[in-house]
């Protein structure tokens, strides 16, 4: 990708917690948005809306692309300049966040969707995690992702990986290009950071992902097909426990072991320090947290959202109100 050398500053934690981790059997979600210093965001509810007319668009970060029928209403924390959103929930109970990978695919020439678009776009067209997948990959597939991901700054650019939850299922989605791997869980606590983590045990892939990357001169065709290996600049895998991701997975497991897992344990983790998780200080902080609770009825899913500085900021209690719109109107608040 553009600027390799790019890849630090790193930033942006997700987790997910199920049971039996969990206290009471519910799902706890939980993301930081690490973003250039001082840039703005505001949490907006964008309603639910039916689009009739044949050949309506919709007009994201760089690029429009085809309406979908029927959108569902959610709540995001949306970066003020973009369409998209880094982290974000709708009125069905599904979750997402995204985090910024660098791989070994070149950039798209011209403007794509950026990650923080297709996070938009998942939670806008999925009622649940399964559907808000095939919604990111199948866009991905047919407009590719790339484009800057920060004002005025061309250079910095990424491919994305994401996590896709509802309560009964959760996918760590990560990309290289337009092609992708998918793994699902529904148990226990996992978390993704800034690099690829998925090896040969994936669940769901793009087609004709292997013979993409035999022509790219990435994988032999006869070793295992190791995505992370294969798409990782350098061929490199950092599973240490001193890596972002290494930091993050062993604060989840302190704070899951006991099964009591809960909100309260994931804002410790967003607002923890020494793990770099809350991040301040430098050309990137931590401009937005999230934290939510789902449960077997979705519509009663909770969600808590936070402005820059999880450390010290408050978690406020927001709610998703289903209501019908044209959905070009957001409510800030």
């Amino acid at each position: 990708m553009a600027e390799l050398e790019r890849r630090s500053p790193k930033g942006c934690d997700t987790f997910i917690a199920y049971p039996p981790t969990t206290a009471n059997g519910h799902v706890v979600f939980g993301k930081n948005n690490d973003r250039p210093a001082g840039e703005g965001q505001s949490i907006r509810r964008y309603p639910a809306s039916t689009h009739h007319e044949a050949g309506y668009t919709v007009r994201c970060t760089y690029i429009s692309i085809p309406q979908a029928p029927q959108t569902q209403a959610v709540l995001v924390s949306q970066i003020d300049w973009m369409w998209g959103c880094e982290h974000g929930a709708n009125e069905h109970g599904v979750v997402i966040g995204n985090e910024a990978v660098w791989t070994r695919v070149p950039d798209e020439e011209g403007d794509r969707l950026l990650g923080m678009d297709l996070v938009r776009l998942g939670l806008e067209r999925g009622t649940t995690s399964r559907e808000a997948l095939h919604a990111i990959t199948s866009l991905l597939q047919e407009h590719g992702q790339g484009g800057p991901c920060a004002q005025g700054d061309p250079s910095f650019t990424y491919h994305n990986s994401f996590l896709i939850c509802d309560f009964n299922e959760a996918y760590i989605l990560e990309t290289a290009g337009r092609h992708w791997v998918a793994k699902r869980f529904s148990e226990g606590a996992h978390n993704i950071s800034n690099g690829l983590t998925i090896r040969t045990d994936f669940d769901l892939s793009s087609e004709g992902i292997q013979e993409y990357a035999k022509e790219c001169g990435l994988w032999n065709g006869n070793e295992p097909f190791d995505f992370a290996m294969i798409f990782s600049p350098d061929g490199e895998v950092d599973e240490s426990t001193s890596s972002r991701q290494g930091c993050g997975r062993c604060m989840l497991a302190k704070h899951s072991n006991s099964g009591a897992f809960t909100r309260d344990d994931m804002m410790a983790i967003l607002r923890d320090h020494e793990s770099g998780i809350c991040m301040h200080g430098g050309g990137f902080e931590t401009t937005a947290s999230m934290v939510s609770e789902l449960y077997p009825n979705k519509q009663n899913a909770k969600h808590w959202i936070t402005g820059p500085h999880p450390c010290q900021s408050t978690f406020s209690l927001h709610e998703i109100i289903v209501e019908r719109g044209n959905g070009s109107t957001a409510k800030l608040l």
